[in-house]
């Protein structure tokens, strides 16, 4: 068990002069929800290509359950389930066809599962997959993923096929289920942008920008480390030294700021100002990613 599920070092792909991935470190603990956030083209879907030999590494190295999966491909990949951000069926198939077809490479399926989730999906099994639309499609992938009850789950953009609604519910009842089953030995590896919709499944998160991790951490620990700060003065805010802050806005009468550590100390510079109305809050996982744009540009 102290084996991480996901372990990459120095991981590094390159396309012709462009480096979609650069030097990436990764270690995923098994039982964990982790998030892989980043924005369109940061890398996220090249380096869980590598981490499944779909792409072979330029440079660095790649583990899954403390296996290279480029010498040992079957036994990585009959412990995983992969839903890929574009899915696709052989066409002639139904959708029980499609389930049986997959079942059969599978030493485990839960078949309560698969019917609980068709029914929730309200996906017809005698219908031809080539009649599914774009979510439909998507939901039979998450089917296909989780009646096998692997050990790790990776998804890559799952919900982006799929309407609020049933993204929701997908999210909260689903992937909770999944680790439910089993907490410490399923994983979650969950590659996104719509990082709200995944708040309270992330144990732990990885942010990548231009195929560089930029900040890796426990989701409680970043939620106690970036925090905001709103101030309300009786008339225009002093000049105070704010140096400490990670962004810091003046409207009106009030002061915004966003702290990556040091609030205590902010706040004490503040309160030494007798505002009329002081507040500090955690940012959301969201907001700390949308945060990490001014830690990069900040950087040397």
């Amino acid at each position: 068990m102290n084996t991480p599920i996901i372990e990459t070092k120095g991981l590094s792909r390159r396309f012709g002069k462009t480096d979609a991935v650069n030097g990436l470190s990764l270690s995923v603990p098994p039982g964990r929800c982790y998030g892989f956030f980043g924005r369109n083209g940061a890398g996220k879907t090249t380096t869980i290509k590598c981490l499944l030999n779909l792409l072979r590494p330029t440079a660095g190295t790649v583990r899954v359950f403390g296996l290279d999966p480029r010498q040992d491909e079957v036994s990585v990949k009959s412990r995983l389930c992969y839903v890929p951000d574009a899915v696709a069926f052989y066409p002639w198939m139904t959708v029980r066809d499609t389930l049986n077809y997959l079942a059969s490479f599978r030493p485990k399926w839960n078949g309560e599962v698969e019917a609980s989730l068709l029914q929730r999906f309200e996906l017809d099994p005698g219908k031809k997959t080539a009649d599914l639309s774009k979510g439909q499609k998507t939901q039979l992938a998450l089917i296909s993923a989780i009646a096998p009850e692997p050990e790790l789950l990776v998804l890559d953009e799952p919900t982006s096929g799929l309407d609020p609604i049933v993204r929701r519910e997908f999210i909260e009842t689903v992937i909770g289920a999944y680790q439910s089953g089993d907490p410490e030995k399923r994983t979650v590896f969950v590659s996104t942008h719509l990082i709200a919709e995944f708040e309270g499944l992330i144990d732990e998160f990885t942010i990548i920008e231009q195929g560089r991790g930029v900040l890796t951490m426990d989701a409680d620990a970043a939620r106690d480390r970036f925090k905001r700060i709103r101030a309300r003065f009786a008339q225009a805010p002093p000049d105070l030294n704010l140096a400490g802050a990670l962004d810091l806005r003046r409207k009106g009468r009030e002061l915004e700021l966003l702290c990556n550590g040091g609030s205590e100390e902010l706040l004490e510079i503040l309160r030494a100002a007798r505002p009329e109305d002081l507040r500090c809050e955690s940012l959301s996982l969201e907001e700390i990613f949308v945060a990490c744009k001014a830690l990069t540009q900040a950087a040397p």
